[in-house]
């Protein structure tokens, strides 16, 4: 009978420390309300055309202040989070988002609904202020743009701490 109580305390002690583990690593959204610029508007007036369904459309640099004073001194990971639902887009694979980054974070791509890794560390300061050159690649056959409409998104970026 000692082996039985035993064996359900470790179990148990096991959940307790998994569940203390993934409650830290919770995605929270980072504030960049202090970011020049949140939205992002396409001005197709830029626009390329690739082959004859894909518009290659650069939106050029776009500057993101994110708050992470609560995180300083911790081991950190951060995702450029792409929402799934893009104002004037049919279908997620209808575009891709394209991006370089200034130095700090990870450059990458994504579609909507994606989050992807950017950065991984020690939290070091109150800000983090990176910036991103931004390109999308449009399936033109999945945009539903009414006469005068446009296309729009705002991404963000999660943050997970490390235990």
């Amino acid at each position: 009978m000692p082996s039985f109580c035993l064996r359900c305390c470790a179990a148990l002690l096991a959940m307790a420390g998994a569940w203390g583990q993934s409650a830290h690593a919770q995605p929270t959204r980072l504030d960049d309300s202090s970011s020049p610029r949140a939205q992002i508007h396409a001005d197709f007036r830029h626009a390329q055309m690739l082959d004859p369904h894909t518009i290659s459309l650069p939106f050029g640099r776009v500057e993101y202040r994110l708050a992470t004073a609560a995180y300083m001194g911790r081991q950190a990971r951060i995702y450029y989070v792409i929402p799934l639902a893009v104002a004037g887009l049919r279908s997620p694979m209808g575009m891709q988002v394209q991006w370089r980054s200034s130095g700090l974070f990870q450059g990458g791509m994504g579609r909507p609904g994606d989050r992807v890794l950017v950065w991984t560390g020690t939290v070091r300061a109150p800000w983090i202020t990176e910036s991103f050159d931004l390109q999308l690649r449009l399936d033109q056959r999945q945009l539903q743009m009414g006469r005068g409409g446009s296309l729009r998104f705002e991404s963000y970026f999660e943050i997970e701490t490390q235990p």
